[in-house]
């Protein structure tokens, strides 16, 4: 199951390079993130009365180390802690930007007309099945690989390399002064402006199929023959009535198709942030796209009469902005398009989003399918069930946000060769963890009842939710552990394991769901995906701390 990799130093196929040598401070924003050294201060060595040095022993190794890990063993707001927080929490606000926009969205749509809302929200389910499916991949790849090549670069500049790599017209070149050349950002865009025609193409194209799969019916058309009484052969057409819905479904998930290119785009831009430690400038980008959509829903829909394509066009326009605004910040601190993009480098890419492409895969088919067996329980039941697991998704973003800041923290000293302060980075970010899921499993626990209030006044579907407290409280540390595991693989580039671990993890679930289902019901369902996460939990803690593939050089100092 597990893809193991070589116990050497990471390889950074093409590191970031400063076009002019500057006696100035890097104007990468770096405020977030505190950099270390990457390698301990010079001591001189103990010397005894001979006046010839004195070997350290190994008692004296071992007691450095266990005081290391005893201080490490209790849970306090460092300088680490407080990194990781400070990443995580504009991150989480980020991370809901997609949710939100569909809410504003559903609401403006939603006084249109039943048929017409019904319609927004399964092309806005297809839409963001194909955004998950590729877009995801690349945003966490192009974080790694940016923090990889940031911190390699400040280590560079610290040791007073000068730029040899350049070509006489970039180091002659006044605007890129002190712009930094990073081929991770350079081939990130160039295959995200691929990848989102792609998708744009196939989505108008196939709008029509697409909208077919997901249970909305096309026009039907029935031919009858009829024998006249001269013996001449005549046709009748009729047509049944076609799904109120289909008209709009397509036309929305048409429109939206343009603003594909933008979004995956600008989500390539926020990998680069986060590869800086820089949150807070894609919540700014996000945040003004999202207000921006809501102006023009409540224009384009009701006083331009454009309805449902008012919706569409409200958005792409929005997401075009976002866009534009991160390419623009990004722009000051990097060349965007540089020569620089290694063949190497893009095999990289393609290689390990292949691989958590697989994982996306793994986990969609098992939401999937415990979604599929819900249905078959009831309308009461589903219903139920739909709140618990959209509060359970909800609340896994501000794990992921925790994820994303291991995952930045960890690629950076990992990249430096820094293992001892990525191990203070492991250990913190776990801590984080572990304490968020306790939080929160308590907080739902407790508020729970509460909060299914405000989806349905329903008293039957408020019983069947309420049971759920038990799936959506208890699963969060196991939640928690997971998503944070995700991320310390990703900001090692142990892409292979993620990706081979949760494809085990969603296959052992599936198979217990399948089992439990048609005996216990949702109870069984909701323990299915509790296992699920549990599962990854314990595949994390197994890899971190076996010391395989590229721990073993993380861990080797402690040796």
């Amino acid at each position: 199951m597990a893809a193991t990799s070589p116990p050497t130093r990471p390889h950074v196929v093409a590191t970031g390079f400063i076009r002019t040598p500057s006696p100035g401070p890097s104007r990468v924003s770096m405020t977030l993130g505190r950099r270390r050294r990457a390698s301990p201060r010079w001591r001189p060595p103990r010397c005894s009365r001979g006046g010839k040095p004195m070997p350290e022993t190994k008692n004296e190794s071992e007691a450095e180390l266990q005081k290391e890990v005893g201080m490490l063993g209790w849970f306090k707001i460092d300088s680490v802690a407080a990194d990781i927080i400070s990443i995580a929490a504009p991150a989480v606000l980020a991370l809901a930007a997609d949710p939100i926009t569909a809410l504003v969205d559903t609401a403006f749509v939603g006084h249109i007309g039943s048929a017409e809302l019904a319609a927004v929200g399964a092309s806005i389910a297809v839409f963001n099945l194909v955004s998950k499916l590729f877009n995801v991949p690349l945003l966490t790849v192009t974080t790694s690989f940016v923090a990889e090549q940031q911190a390699v670069d400040a280590d560079y500049k610290s040791t007073g390399g000068r730029d040899e790599f350049s070509t006489p017209q970039e180091k002659s070149s006044k605007q890129s002064k002190q712009r930094k050349i990073l081929p991770a950002v350079s081939t990130s865009l160039a295959l995200a402006a691929g990848i989102g025609l792609l998708e744009m193409v196939a989505l108008i194209v196939g709008s029509g199929t697409l909208v077919n799969m997901i249970g909305i019916p096309v026009v039907l058309l029935l031919l009858f023959g009829m024998l006249s009484l001269a013996g001449h052969k005549s046709f009748c057409l009729l047509s049944t009535q076609d799904s109120p819905m289909r008209i709009p479904a397509e036309q929305f998930l048409t429109l939206r198709a343009y603003g594909a290119p933008p979004i995956i785009v600008a989500l390539a831009a926020q990998g680069a942030f986060r590869g800086f430690l820089d949150t807070k400038t894609p919540l700014y980008a996000v945040g003004a796209g999202n207000l921006l959509n809501a102006v023009l829903d409540a224009v384009f829909i009701f006083p331009l009469g454009l309805g449902v394509s008012g919706a569409a066009l409200a958005t792409v326009t929005s997401e075009y902005l976002t866009a534009f605004i991160l390419l623009w910040k990004l722009n000051d601190e990097v060349e965007l398009f540089s020569w620089n993009i290694i063949g190497d480098g893009i095999m990289r890419y393609l290689k390990s989003g292949g691989l958590l492409i697989c994982r996306t895969i793994a986990v969609f088919l098992t939401l999937t399918l415990s979604t599929s067996l819900a249905t078959r329980e009831g309308p009461v039941p589903m219903a139920g069930y739909e709140i618990c697991l959209q509060v359970w998704l909800t609340i896994s973003l501000l794990n992921d946000a925790l994820a994303l800041a291991g995952q930045a923290l960890l690629a950076g000293e990992y990249a430096k060769g820094n293992y001892k302060q990525a191990r203070k980075v492991l250990y913190r970010v776990m801590q984080v963890g572990g304490v968020t899921g306790v939080a929160l499993a308590a907080s739902l626990f407790v508020g729970f009842g509460s909060l299914s209030l405000l989806f349905t006044d329903d008293p039957a579907v408020l019983d069947v939710a309420r049971s759920g407290v038990w799936f959506v409280a208890i699963s969060q540390p196991a939640n928690a552990i997971a998503f944070v595991a995700d991320g310390l693989y990703y900001g090692v580039s142990d892409f292979a394991y993620a990706a081979h671990s949760t494809l085990f993890a969603g296959a052992i679930s599936s198979i217990f769901l399948l089992v439990a289902a048609p005996n216990f019901g949702l109870g069984g369902i909701w323990a299915g995906l509790t296992l699920f996460m549990s599962l990854r939990a314990i595949a994390g803690f197994w890899r971190i701390w076996s010391k395989d593939g590229p721990w073993e050089v993380i861990w080797s100092e402690t040796e």
